[in-house]
């Protein structure tokens, strides 16, 4: 008999909400901290947190499914948990990079990569490559920030889900 993932998209949104308020929260503590670096540190713990609260949303989802989940069961829970966290939280981002970030913001960040990568011994197709590049808009950071919470989210699943599952009621 197949587990009942009758739950999974309904459970993942209902924490994956939870988790972005915590996110967004969190990013928060990202904007203060250019003003106040004692926020910087509380945002960068804060993400160290973030895996936790996706283990601890996994076990209540587990019990919510009556203590029995398999490895893909839990690494589709925690995917999804991530997708929807993400989603929530890139309307911070939004507002952050078109309102709140000062609008050199996106080009200072942009060309301090540049120049780290210059500095890097790249081949010479992928330096004309990065010479070639354009700074990002608004729209395309979040863009970007949400597919790297999506891959964070594909990633971190792996051991969380390895956790969940291995001593199953």
């Amino acid at each position: 008999m197949g587990e009942d993932k009758s739950m999974l998209a309904h459970s993942a949104m209902l924490y994956g909400a939870l988790m972005g308020l915590f996110w967004i929260v969190k990013y928060l503590f990202f904007m203060f901290g250019f003003h106040w670096p004692f926020f910087d540190m509380v945002y960068w713990g804060l993400t160290f947190l973030v895996p936790v609260l996706a283990y601890v949303m996994t076990l209540y989802y587990k019990h919510d499914i009556g203590g029995h989940i398999s490895f893909l069961h839990a690494w589709q829970f925690g995917f999804l948990l991530y997708l929807f966290a993400a989603l929530l939280v890139s309307l911070l981002h939004f507002v952050f990079y078109r309102f709140v970030a000062p609008p050199d913001y996106i080009a200072n960040t942009f060309h301090q990569t540049v120049l780290l990568l210059k500095e890097v011994d790249l081949p010479a197709d992928v330096q004309a490559a990065i010479d070639k590049m354009e700074v990002p808009s608004p729209i395309l950071m979040v863009f970007s920030q949400l597919l790297n919470n999506i891959i964070y989210g594909i990633i971190f699943s792996i051991p969380v889900a390895l956790l969940a599952c291995r001593k199953n009621a």
